[in-house]
């Protein structure tokens, strides 16, 4: 009797030592280091890149050495909607007869698969590509600008010449406004004249990301530009307070990419005031791009009050005797007679 109660005193002891063990491992395992994971703050940096784009100011990790290409491109309603606008770096508008707009695009940073449809060059088109050091394109030319083309001041490929070879024509449009480029035959054109399309033209100043926050100015976050008494060239940039950017308008219509509807977005909108002198019978031109003047600079929905300069052949905005720093992206420069055809108000 005695030896079965030792053996159930010795079972009962057992099971105590084995609650007590299941009791303490918890504990054990609470006495580990907690890992915590970082938070997402920690996780991401933002990203640096080695250079940027000399004429968007856009990070890159490749050293971006293209040669600009700089296009004479049609604006007339019949060349509407337009291809290539969107991948312009610096678009500059400036009338050509009458009250007609057209576009000098300036590209650097990308290249369209198509560009166009492409109009003859004016002298004041080719003083614009000068200062990019850029290979100009336009098919056809004012009787001054063949003269200056044909000086080899620059090197340029003409749709007079190259026809139907560079250039093409659009069979759902009607001449002069069809005529379109793509990006690999102005590089088998620059090839076949020994054009170099290397040697990018001098860097823009840009805000950095932090510098941005502190844009200040006149609201204004919608814009019009009238080009004389005819609607069809009147521009209009309206602001987007969740892109940050402008969408711009001609004659109301969204100017926008022919083949997918994309949109043209701007992120900097220079107005420049400056001489323009009528010249001849047919309504040519003389546009001072030299002289610098008055100037609008439209940033973020804010509007500054600041003067240009041309730098090296480059039309600059200047604020407080200092080059004007642009938003990181696109630009589109409109040249008038006078900033009093500009408009502009807060919503």
């Amino acid at each position: 009797m005695k030896h079965k109660s030792i053996q159930i005193i010795l079972l009962i002891t057992f099971i105590l030592l084995l609650t007590a063990c299941s009791k303490k491992a918890p504990e054990k395992e609470s006495q580990e280091p907690e890992v915590k994971e970082p938070e997402q703050s920690e996780q991401a940096h933002e990203k640096t890149y080695d250079f940027h784009f000399p004429l968007t100011g856009i990070g890159t990790d490749v050293e971006p050495n293209r040669r600009a290409v700089a296009v004479t491109i049609n604006n007339h309603p019949a060349a509407r909607p337009q291809t290539g606008l969107s991948q312009a770096d610096i678009v500059y508008e400036l009338l050509a007869e009458g009250n007609v707009t057209r576009f000098l695009a300036v590209f650097q940073s990308e290249t369209p698969d198509n560009i166009g449809p492409v109009r003859s060059a004016r002298e004041y088109f080719i003083e614009l590509a000068q200062g990019y050091k850029a290979l100009f394109i336009a098919h056809g030319y004012s009787p001054e600008a063949e003269k200056t083309l044909a000086s080899g001041v620059i090197d340029h490929l003409n749709g007079m010449k190259y026809d139907g070879t560079l250039f093409k024509r659009s069979s759902d449009r009607k001449a002069p406004h069809n005529s379109y480029i793509t990006f690999a035959n102005i590089e088998k054109g620059a090839e076949d004249n020994g054009f170099s399309m290397t040697n990018p033209p001098a860097s823009m100043d840009f805000y950095t990301e932090k510098e941005l926050e502190g844009i200040n100015g006149n609201g204004a976050d919608q814009i019009k530009i009238v080009y004389g008494n005819n609607s069809q060239f009147t521009a209009e940039y309206k602001y987007d307070t969740q892109s940050g950017r402008y969408s711009r308008f001609s004659d109301g219509e969204q100017t926008v990419e022919y083949k997918n509807g994309a949109p043209v977005l701007v992120d900097n909108l220079l107005v420049i005031e400056t001489e323009h002198k009528v010249l001849d019978s047919s309504g040519r031109r003389f546009i001072n791009l030299k002289s610098g003047g008055k100037a609008y600079l439209f940033q973020k929905g804010i509007m500054n009050e600041i003067e240009w300069r041309n730098s090296d052949g480059i039309i600059t905005p200047y604020e407080d005797g200092n080059p004007a720093k642009l938003v990181p992206g696109k630009t589109w420069v409109n040249v008038v007679p006078s900033l009093d055809v500009v408009s502009y108000e807060q919503n």
